[in-house]
């Protein structure tokens, strides 16, 4: 197995990328979606199922499938040999946040849901400060993988 893995690692990399590229587009725009969809959309109205149509859209049919691609890959190259060497840091601080981005998706996954029953509670200023979360955790991951510090 570990042959086959060596053998496919440039494709496994390569959708590896795509993936967190996906991933990460919706991680950024959900929270934005969430600020106007707090601050200027009355529960109820038309643009309102507009808001619900698309947040859930966004989730189910990109968010979802490019974060389980991401964790497919990524443990893919985890297990490919030679690729990571726990002895060091770097790893450890990337899995630190990929783990901590997989649970901003599921904290934005909660917050959908109370948008959808009329529930919402959050400010359009929460909201932004939370879109700043994913920024800081790549930051995290790309320079712990570059840098390897």
């Amino acid at each position: 197995m570990s042959d086959f893995l060596a053998t496919i690692y440039p494709w496994t990399k390569a959708l590896h990328v795509m993936s967190v590229i996906a991933w990460m587009a919706g991680l950024f725009y959900l929270p934005r979606l969430f600020v106007y969809h707090a601050e200027s959309v009355t529960p109820g109205s038309e643009t309102d199922a507009l808001f619900k149509t698309m947040e859930v859209k966004l989730l189910r049919l990109i968010m979802n499938p490019a974060m389980i691609a991401v964790w497919i890959f990524g443990l893919a190259l985890v297990f490919t040999p030679g690729i990571v060497a726990w002895s060091e840091i770097w790893p450890w601080v990337k899995a630190a946040c990929v783990l901590a981005m997989t649970w901003f998706h599921h904290w934005l996954g909660r917050r959908r849901k109370e948008f959808l029953r009329g529930e919402n509670r959050l400010t359009g200023r929460t909201y932004r400060m939370m879109n700043e979360v994913p920024t800081l955790l790549m930051v995290g991951i790309v320079l712990s993988v570059i840098v390897k510090f």
